[in-house]
């Protein structure tokens, strides 16, 4: 039984002045599965992914989310969206003169009014979750980069997301901490029942952690399917990618 998909792009143009992204991009994404995007620098995968999230307004084209329009709802509906999803940023974006717990406690404070007491208790739960409940009131700079990468997942998913976004999560960390990563976002997928998006390029944990791949060059979309078709598709910028690793 086919399933619905949790987000729906249709004919997505986005341009910067005159220089157009991304290229009249369909896809679809499906709920509690991880979805690859892949591509070349420049090809428009932030790009795309902003769009998602209306940090950029498409030039032209649809995107839902649960079957409804995002391009035109207004902030307050929109927001009711986005409390859903949880963004994972390259970098980790933690605030540096904030606590861990602080950190995590953002997203919490902005978006909910629970009594302090069952905000601490979610954010230690979060942060076992990770395996960083050692860590609540460590500052940023006392932890390693693949630690930071946690707790930055901690405070994604501290409102218990629908829907995950990963920019780069493997970005700057040894094949090791990248491997325990991807098995933790595996590990919180199923229980948090989510679906998970990801930007990245690394070959090893797009093995490990990818149901789907959305391959975009140049701002076009070349390929969409699961990571088996991608392994075997003739689309030459994807086969090379596959055999090779690299753009």
């Amino acid at each position: 039984m086919k399933k619905n998909p949790i987000i729906s792009v249709k004919n997505l143009s986005a341009k910067y002045g005159e220089k157009i992204v991304l290229n009249d991009i369909s896809v679809d994404i499906y709920p509690n599965e991880i979805t690859v995007i892949l591509g070349g620098s420049g090809c428009g995968k932030t790009t795309f992914v902003k769009n998602i999230l209306r940090l950029y307004q498409p030039s032209s084209g649809s995107v839902k989310i649960k079957d409804e329009e995002v391009t035109t709802m207004d902030e307050k509906e929109f927001n009711a969206i986005l409390s859903k999803i949880g963004m994972l940023f390259q970098n980790g974006a933690l605030l540096n003169s904030l606590s861990i717990s602080d950190n995590v406690a953002i997203p919490l404070e902005q978006h909910t009014d629970l009594p302090k007491e069952i905000v601490e208790k979610m954010i230690r739960v979060k942060l076992d979750l990770v395996n960083l409940g050692h860590a609540v009131q460590m500052l940023p700079s006392e932890l390693s980069g693949g630690m930071k990468k946690r707790a930055a997942l901690a405070r994604a998913i501290a409102l218990d997301p629908e829907i995950l976004i990963c920019d780069e999560p493997s970005a700057g960390l040894d094949p090791l901490t990248s491997a325990s990563l991807d098995a933790l976002i595996l590990k919180l997928k199923d229980l948090l029942d989510m679906t998970i998006v990801i930007v990245t390029h690394e070959l090893a944990s797009i093995h490990r952690i990818a149901d789907r791949i959305i391959f975009l060059d140049k701002g076009n979309l070349l390929f969409q399917g699961t990571l088996e078709e991608a392994k075997k598709t003739n689309v030459p910028e994807v086969k090379t990618f596959f055999e090779v690793g690299t753009f």
